[in-house]
Formats: structure tokens, sequence, C-alpha cells
């Protein structure tokens, strides 16, 4: 099982501005790889004589003019460039399979990153060797035993991270999941999630709570000029109020998938569509300060790490408008009526927790469809994410 350990760096000066430098060409040599693989596919689509473009021809002819033409990218690394090309290679696989967009070009500041081989660095307890740089010191060692794949050196705000993969079959540190039974989850805007168990988790609502800073920082970041000392120290300030709202997020979003995948082997949830939702202009700030998206990523990979199984409703299951004493199912249910009353049974409902024990009762009934028994499901389609058999299935995880 491949897993991914993201440690912070304590780089010196000089040190983050090698970084900065690799990160620097990577963007170069993928955006110039992306430039030139358009070119080339055009260039075959009017004359099919031309070859294709591919990432191995198009890292041997960036390998065949950089000497001459871009002498700077031979201060770092070679696996910058490299890598960078290879990554674009994936990324038009995923865009010809239909699973992404078409490849965009990089922009300096975002997801700023350059990757290397195994055979390219060296790990030492809590320090990292880079190629034509040295050592550089980690905040901690690496916590897996095993293969080490590659990793990935990043920077955040003026922060600098280090992503290293592993191929290990050690997962003593994550013991399978209690048997509490199974659990629904409904996820929600004035609260983060509603378990069917009672237990509401607000959530922080990081970027609502900071929302006045963020503002304030960004107005003065829009007041200096442009390439100016003090511009640069302002953008400084507003992206690690940035990766502050995010790592409060990530924070909040850990603990409770990692306390749900602890305690329930069966997770019940929905099939959120958030891109939709987002396009409400009313509501897309609190839903995209929730973190769907990622709450369902992380309980996806953490329940297969612990051999439970997560049951996705489709997105049509009526969870809120059905009884979950009686079954009977609401014509309507506007999103401003926060509780209701059965009209068959007189049941009175919070919402939410209808939802949730709606949602736990259809984890429980396909569960048992798919074991072979009888299920009473209210309808719509289950997804049943199987917990791996065996060790050797490939998921990715990242910690940090």
């Amino acid at each position: 099982m491949i897993l991914a350990h993201k440690i912070a760096l304590t780089p010196n000066n000089a040190q983050a501005t090698h970084f900065a430098r690799a990160v620097g060409v990577a963007r170069f040599a993928y955006n110039w790889a992306l430039a030139e693989w358009g070119r080339q596919y055009e260039a075959h689509k009017t004359d099919p004589a031309q070859p294709k473009p591919s990432q191995a021809a198009l890292r041997r002819q960036l390998n065949a003019i950089k000497r001459e033409q871009f002498p700077w990218m031979l201060e770092v690394t070679k696996n910058a460039p490299q890598m960078a090309i290879i990554q674009l290679d994936e990324a038009f696989k995923h865009f010809f399979a239909g699973r992404a967009r078409y490849p965009k070009f990089r922009r300096k500041g975002l997801h700023d990153r350059f990757t290397l081989t195994n055979d390219q660095f060296v790990l030492d307890d809590s320090r990292i060797r880079i190629p034509n740089l040295g050592w550089v010191r980690m905040r901690e060692s690496l916590r897996f035993t095993g293969k080490i794949l590659s990793t990935t050196i990043s920077r955040v705000a003026d922060r600098w991270f280090v992503s290293i993969s592993v191929d290990t079959q050690d997962l003593s540190h994550l013991p399978k999941a209690e048997n509490q039974g199974a659990v629904g989850v409904d996820l929600g805007v004035s609260a983060l999630a509603t378990l069917s168990t009672g237990e509401v988790v607000t959530g922080p609502k990081a970027h609502t709570a900071l929302l006045q800073r963020l503002r304030r920082l960004s107005r003065s970041l829009s007041r200096k000029q442009k390439g100016s000392a003090n511009a640069k120290k302002a953008r400084t300030r507003l992206a690690r109020l940035h990766a502050r709202i995010a790592n409060i997020r990530q924070d909040a979003l850990h603990q409770l998938t990692t306390g749900l995948t602890r305690r329930f082997p069966v997770i019940g949830i929905e099939d959120l569509n958030v891109a939709g939702m987002l396009r409400n202009r009313r509501l897309a700030r609190s839903i995209a300060d929730m973190g769907f998206f990622e709450f369902r990523r992380q309980l996806d990979y953490k329940s297969d790490l612990r051999g439970g199984q997560v049951v996705v409703a489709d997105r049509w299951f009526a969870s809120s408008k059905t009884c979950s004493c009686c079954g009977h199912v609401l014509e309507s249910l506007p999103l401003a009526v926060r509780t209701w009353t059965c009209p068959a049974c007189q049941a009175r409902h919070d919402r939410d927790g209808n939802a949730a024990f709606n949602l736990r009762n259809y984890a429980v009934s396909s569960m048992a469809s798919a074991c072979g028994g009888e299920g009473a499901g209210l309808g719509g389609n289950a997804r049943v994410k199987p917990a791996p058999m065996k060790q050797e299935v490939s998921a990715k995880a990242t910690y940090g």
C-alpha cells in the first residue's frame, strides 16, 4: 500500500532560494512542454506523417536544447524539469480518459512544487539530501517503513514541505475499526456533520471567522505598488492567512473522519453534487468553508486503511424528506424548514438528524443486500466501497 508522509522543512535562506529556483525550472518545463505538445499535436493533425507528441520525445527535445537556450536550468536537479513533463503526460492521460479538463499552464505562486525520484535524494533520520544543494533539516523523521518511491517538495505561503511516498506493508499503527455498528452522516452548512447517533459536529467555519481579517489584508495588498517590496510582504501575509484557514479546516476534517473510521466499520453518506451546490451564490461561501469534497476523500481512504466500508447513497435519495419511523416521503421540504412532523405517523423530526438516521438504515440495508440478505432499503442506488482484501491493493493517503 502506498502512503505519503508530508513533513515541514526548515531550510535556511540559501536553501529556500534554491527550492524557489527548482520550482521555477519545473514550472517553466511544464509550460514549455504544454505549448510544444499543442503545437506538435496540431502539426500531426495537419500532416499525419508528423509524429504525435509524447513525454519521452519532449524530454529528449528539452535535454538537447537546454544547455544552449536555458543554461540556468542546470543549476538545479535534472529531476525538476523531467518529472514536470512526466506529470504533464499524466494530466493528458486523465484528459483523454474524460477524468479531467485540458491541462492549464502553471502559474507562479500557485501549487509551487517539484518532484524527485527515489535515486535522487537520501533520507537520514530528520534530514533529507537534495541534489545540487545538500542536507536540509526536516521537522520530524519518516513515520513509515518500506520502499521509498518518490518525494515532492512544495511551498505553501512562505513555508516548505516535503511529501515522501512509501510502499509499505506495515499498517500496525492503524488498528481495525471498532465494532460500533453502522452510522449515517449528514453534512450541512449550519453544522458540519450530524450523526445518526445524535452527535452534532459544528465545524470551525474558519473562513467565516477570519473573513474580516482576510478582507483587510486583501485591501492592503491591492493598495501596494505592483512589484515593490511592500507588495511582496503584503502578499506573504495574505498567503499565510489563507494557509491558516486551510489548516484549521483540514484539522477539523481529519479529527472528524479519523473518529468516524475508528469507531464505525460501516458509514453511510450521500453523493453530494458539490459543484452544483456551489452555484448557489447565497450558500457557496458557507459550503466551500465546510470542505465536503475533502471530507469524502479522507473518509474513503481512512476507511480503506482500517478495513471499513463507506456506503454512498444516490444523490437523489430523499434522506431529509423520508420519515425514518414509517418511511413516508414528503412531496417537498424547503431548505428553511429545519423540523417537520410526519403526516402519516405524527413523528416529529429534526431535518438533519432524520437524514442521518435514514442514511444509517440505507447503509445497513445495502450491506445486507451485498452479503446476500434481503435488503429493506428506501430506494436509490448505493455504492459500497469495499475494504481491500489484500494489502497489495493500491491506495494513497497523505498525512500531515
